[in-house]
């Protein structure tokens, strides 16, 4: 019996999985059980920042590993606040929660700004207002955030006073805003909705209004924050500074750690027994995650981010020409979406026939969210396949 039929009987089928199994990566190469390498622009949707078996990273984990891997958040442990600390320089933000991923990342969030609403506004300030097209994961509170139907399919009734405004629409969300809106979350970039980055002024603006009605600004950054859009968080390229920013994937280069980071005046509302992780935070994934960052903040990590997401846009750009299919290309440093009037599961199976591995976002775009680490000559060799796809 293969191994795609074994692990048929026995996992959920809560993925529709292409019919590969990976036994190794190295850089941005990964390679099946049968020996075939494929050139890897998915990164574990932005999470292997610093792509496979880094050896710096490796380092750090069996350092860690050899001294201590996870006690309970009853003690301190010296990874935990260091990475707290690095985390709170680089963000401009003061107070760090770790937890596991970045659903859980969202519903800390969430669960902050409600808080802080019923504290230092009113006892009813629990509306929050949340993107349609968003995307913000798949638990309860994250899910009814979520600003698509199709995730939340056959769960309802969902969590309450959760409304959904178009994105980039600030009339509209004016119009959504009472006395007991508490909350507001969006991402500077849409990822699943098909990587649509934020209008500037429609940033400032939102920011602006909940400094005036005290409301808490969450800036969901599990996707675009860790580097992927030049900066540390995309927030820092539009020069809007959130009171909550949420984080996870590309921050432990694929260990499994996500965090908010919060504005002291939003954090104090969080007492011991209001929020808690298990594993949150633990020695080993705070010592893999300072390592990420600690790279990713070298002099020069984020400009050549900055530099190769260019570079990769004027390439898809140039396709243009020769494939008028291409209708926009779209996106900030290596989250970058290209919208195709064309089959999408076809363009990602063929490309995976030929070696390139591409994923999807929203209805129109294909897209490429390659580790950090990537080089132009692997750009032009995607892009190469990418265009006899189309």
């Amino acid at each position: 019996m293969d191994l795609i039929t074994r692990g048929s009987n026995v996992i959920m089928e809560t993925y529709k999985r292409y019919p590969l199994v990976f036994d190794k990566g190295q850089g941005c190469v990964l390679t099946d059980i049968n020996g075939k390498e494929y050139l890897d622009f998915v990164a574990g949707i932005a999470v292997d920042s610093l792509g496979h078996a880094h050896p710096g990273l490796l380092k750090a984990m069996q350092t860690q590993m050899e001294k201590l891997v996870h006690i309970s958040n009853l003690y301190w442990s010296e990874p935990g606040i260091e990475l707290a600390e690095m985390l709170t320089k680089e963000s401009g933000l003061d107070k760090v929660f770790f937890c596991n991923s970045g659903a859980e990342a969202c519903e800390a969030a969430l669960k902050l700004c409600r808080v802080y609403g019923k504290l230092k506004k009113n006892k009813d300030a629990v509306e929050i207002i949340a993107m349609e097209q968003s995307f913000h994961g798949r638990t309860y509170a994250a899910i009814t955030a979520t600003g698509q139907k199709k995730y939340q399919e056959n769960l309802e009734p969902l969590m309450p006073e959760i409304y959904h405004v178009p994105y980039n629409d600030i009339e509209a969300l004016k119009a959504q805003i009472s006395p007991n809106t508490c909350g507001i979350i969006l991402e500077p970039i849409q990822g699943e909705g098909g990587i649509y980055p934020a209008d500037p002024d429609y940033l400032k603006e939102v920011r602006k209004i909940c400094d005036q009605e005290n409301i808490v600004l969450i800036f969901d950054e599990v996707q675009t924050g860790i580097g992927r859009s030049g900066k540390l968080f995309a927030y820092q390229q539009y020069g809007v500074v959130p009171d909550v920013v949420t984080m996870a994937k590309g921050l432990g280069g694929g260990v499994p750690i996500g965090g908010i980071i919060a504005k002291d005046h939003v954090a104090e509302v969080f007492k011991p027994g209001t929020h808690a992780s298990t594993f949150g935070g633990n020695p080993f994934v705070c010592a893999t995650a300072k390592y990420v960052i600690e790279t990713l903040t070298n002099p020069g990590f984020f400009d050549s981010v900055a530099e190769k997401g260019e570079y990769l846009k004027t390439q898809l750009e140039a396709l243009k020409k020769d494939h008028p299919s291409i209708q926009e290309v779209r996106g900030m440093g290596l989250i970058v979406g290209v919208q195709v009037d064309a089959d999408l599961a076809a363009i990602v199976a063929k490309a995976m026939d030929k070696g390139l591995l591409l994923i999807t976002a929203g209805s129109n775009a294909i897209r490429f969210v390659p580790p950090l680490i990537i080089s132009k000559a692997e750009i032009d060799q995607a892009v190469q396949i990418f265009s006899e796809c189309l």
